[in-house]
């Protein structure tokens, strides 16, 4: 289902102080997250919107960092972005956190999937 509906790189894009009408941030986001390729974006609450990206990079770039600006003539609106999860609910504030591990020296020995 997730590959289906296209939901496989989905990401949340949280906006907690306003936020431009939703046809701005179609053309926003894609510009200031610096988006190498083509994304949907669609509504989700009052507060929360579904960015649907195509690309694996564009996907980790929005999940790595704590927050975009997206800047426009009236403010500036920061927006968290958030793994999308199948049970995700407005109502409730997240508890999940990404975190990138490296382990530079590690042995090919665990590296191998068996």
């Amino acid at each position: 289902m997730i590959i289906n509906e296209n939901l496989e790189y989905a990401v949340i894009g949280k906006f907690s102080y306003g936020w431009p009408d939703i046809q701005d941030l179609h053309r926003l986001i894609p510009k200031q997250c610096e988006l190498k390729k083509d994304c949907n974006i669609g509504l989700l609450s009052n507060k929360h919107v579904l960015i649907r990206a195509t690309l694996l990079e564009d996907y980790v770039h929005l999940l790595s960092k704590l927050a975009f600006y997206i800047n426009q003539q009236n403010g500036s609106y920061p927006m968290r972005t958030l793994k999308w999860d199948h049970i995700f609910n407005p109502e409730e504030e997240t508890s999940t956190a990404i975190a990138w591990i490296s382990f530079p020296h590690l042995s090919q020995f665990f590296r191998e999937r068996k």
